[in-house]
């Protein structure tokens, strides 16, 4: 067998054709995620020390937190290190902590939006057997089954990803460790990853989608058959604010990850996206729709 060098380290060459632009970039990025995490966290706050809020709807609201918590804090920090003081290289393991977390957060903030789904079509299509539905031991198996289901779809990604032999350049073109531009390094076929990541990555949340559109066919259907203004007003709210998160995550999925060579100039600014601007999206659209969410940050504020 031939020598290979084993590479224990990987430069992060940052976001492209941004030179001289590193502060501003800085200072944008900062408040995003200083925004995102004060966001989330109130949100966490208001849902844990308000008993109104203690429903399944919100018990899902709050993992989603966590999850945009974390997400958020998966590339960021390093992006951030990156444009202030150029802190490209990232360690092996560092390498290998983002595309687990990157994958195993995002494959959970995919599941969540679906269980969300169901929970709207439960309480909106069969309301007087809502509580029975969503009992919780039913919130909780949903919820758990959400992050095992992705921890073992981040184990399978990161595994195969990090098994390739890795003996050439250690110069990954992108501004996090993601698995596309790392197997672009592989000194071996890489058509085993690739395929399980387009059907893991792309076939998936496509599936979840199909799922959440079903969902609110049938949600649509039941508010048109409502007789009173105030209720099928009252039912579209609920929905509104879940739509739009939906909308937010789904589409740049589609184009990033069934589409690996898509190029750079389109690439980046949808993954900066999703990192950076969802999960601050999330909490602003939630309090701006959500009356119940208002009201508990009112009652923060004033005990």
């Amino acid at each position: 067998m031939p020598n290979h060098t084993v590479i224990l380290e990987f430069v992060l060459l940052g976001i492209p054709h941004t030179e001289g632009l590193q502060n501003i970039l800085f200072a944008v990025f900062l408040s995003f995620y200083l925004f995102t995490l004060l966001g989330n966290l109130l949100i966490l706050t208001a849902i844990v020390c308000d008993a109104r809020l203690h429903t399944p709807m919100y018990w899902f609201l709050c993992n989603l937190s966590v999850v945009d918590l974390g997400f958020s804090s998966v590339s960021t920090p390093k992006l951030l290190a990156n444009l202030w003081a150029g802190s490209r290289t990232i360690s092996l393991g560092g390498c290998m902590c983002q595309v687990f977390f990157y994958h195993l957060l995002g494959s959970t903030e995919c599941l969540l939006y679906t269980v969300m789904a169901y929970d709207r079509y439960a309480a909106i299509c069969h309301p007087l057997r809502y509580t029975v539905i969503m009992n919780r031991k039913v919130c909780a198996l949903l919820a758990a089954g959400t992050w095992f289901t992705s921890s073992f779809h981040a184990t399978i990604l990161t595994s195969l990803t990090f098994t390739l032999p890795y003996c050439g350049s250690n110069v990954v073109d992108y501004f996090l460790c993601d698995i596309f531009p790392v197997v672009k390094l592989a000194c071996a076929d890489t058509y085993i990853i690739e395929t399980v990541s387009f059907t893991n990555i792309g076939v998936v949340p496509m599936v979840c989608f199909g799922l959440i559109l079903m969902s609110y066919i049938r949600i649509a259907v039941s508010v048109l058959r409502m007789r009173s203004a105030e209720s099928r007003r009252k039912a579209a709210s609920t929905c509104v604010s879940h739509l739009t998160v939906v909308c937010f995550f789904f589409g740049p999925c589609a184009l990033l990850y069934t589409q690996p060579s898509l190029s750079d100039i389109l690439a980046t600014p949808i993954q900066i996206f999703c990192n950076v601007v969802t999960p601050m999206l999330n909490p602003t659209v939630y309090t701006l729709r959500n009356k119940e969410v208002q009201a508990a940050f009112r009652k923060l504020k004033g005990g």
